[in-house]
């Protein structure tokens, strides 16, 4: 479950954290109101779940009302990488002289979360990992210990920070990390951590991923699941069980298991498409179930071409086939074309019962996925 900016923000500040002063605003005039309250600048930025916000006019800066107002006018509404703006935190400017990255992750090589930080904030920091994976310090942490403070001070110290800073930066990496732990956080991260002109050290950004499988033991957090989702797909998945993920291309992408779904996706951009998303409906072939799930990708407007990739194992090829079927006759008309490839127990039975005057039957998944974005160039000619 991913948090947005504003609500990482509220529990990084509880747990002392420096933050900008802010307010969040879903109108213009709400956003006037705000900039009025905080003052300028103002910095509005879009509280969507995507990297990058800045380089793709997400985040403004207003110097005055006349500036406020044309932000949130850009902002408010806009589609950002396939997101739909509804919300903007409208916080205070930040006079900085520098920019650091402090984070926390799991690192699943090791079986250990790792602390790092770096002297090269506010940019993409996968970019730096892959450019210069030395301006990135790490230190692991074994869990049934904690992150030290010894440890907190090396990798500060071990990424470059200057002195002067370097005891701020390790408490708030040394934070992060409680929180990251009571939390059941999977990645807390901030990018970039300013240093301002009055050398204060203030969290100016804000990322915190929960792990779904625990949110049964953090009920606050639980409470802003649904407040986390971006737009009506995503909710319809919270609702539907689906892990979904809504990506920008053309082909959408129907499977019964992670790995086969990011084969198919690998494969769409493989043969020159590109996926709109990642569902993953899980076990059991229902009716209901596949429905559900072509509701939700028909739903999206940038879909033009369907593919499912369904393996049956405990479930059988030819349940899935009857529950495709079921699913498409409920519709009065298929609004974009489908094509489904079948693998596994009951495959072949599967296929023969699948009425391919409702959807296209490919026997190998390459050939299911060329042809899926084959249907995608014709539709969106």
């Amino acid at each position: 479950m991913r948090l947005h900016e504003y609500q990482a923000k509220d529990i990084f500040a509880d747990a002392g954290i420096p933050v900008p002063n802010s307010q969040l605003a879903d109108s213009v005039e709400g956003v006037l109101d705000a900039v009025s309250a905080i003052g300028y600048p103002a910095a509005i930025k879009a509280q969507v779940h995507v990297g990058g916000r800045g380089k793709a006019g997400g985040i403004k800066i207003a110097t005055s009302e006349e500036e406020a107002r044309e932000a949130a006018e850009s902002i408010l509404g806009m589609d950002l990488k396939g997101y739909t703006v509804d919300r903007v935190l409208v916080e205070e400017g930040v006079d900085f002289v520098d920019e650091y990255y402090v984070g926390v992750t799991m690192d699943r090589g090791e079986g250990e979360p790792v602390a790092m930080v770096s002297t090269k904030g506010g940019v993409d920091i996968e970019a730096v990992a892959e450019e210069d994976p030395d301006a990135i310090a790490q230190e692991h942490i074994d869990p049934a210990f904690g992150l030290q403070p010894y440890q907190a001070r090396k990798v500060v110290y071990d990424a470059g920070v200057p002195a002067e800073y370097a005891r701020d930066v390790s408490s708030i990496l040394s934070t992060l990390y409680e929180l990251y732990e009571a939390n059941d956080a999977s990645d807390i991260e901030i990018n970039p951590v300013m240093i301002t002109a009055d050398d204060d050290v203030i969290a100016a950004d804000a990322v915190m991923n929960i792990d779904e499988d625990a949110l049964f033991r953090q009920p606050d957090l639980a409470d802003m699941e649904e407040d986390s989702y971006q737009n009506d797909l995503e909710r319809k998945a919270g609702e539907y069980g689906f892990d979904y993920v809504r990506l920008s291309g053309n082909t959408g992408i129907i499977g019964n298991g992670a790995g086969l779904v990011m084969a198919t996706l690998d494969l769409v951009d493989y043969y020159g498409g590109t996926p709109a998303n990642f569902l993953d409906v899980g076990g059991g072939a229902k009716a209901d179930r596949i429905g559900n799930a072509l509701d939700m990708v028909f739903a999206d407007e940038n879909v033009d071409s369907v593919v499912f990739n369904i393996f049956g194992g405990i479930t059988r090829g030819d349940e899935v086939a009857k529950g495709i079927n079921e699913a498409l006759e409920d519709f009065e008309e298929i609004p974009k074309p489908v094509v489904v490839r079948l693998a596994g127990t009951n495959a072949e039975e599967g296929m023969e019962i699948l009425n391919t005057d409702l959807v296209q039957v490919e026997a190998t998944l390459e050939d299911a996925v060329q042809r899926a974005v084959a249907n995608a160039e014709e539709v969106a000619q």
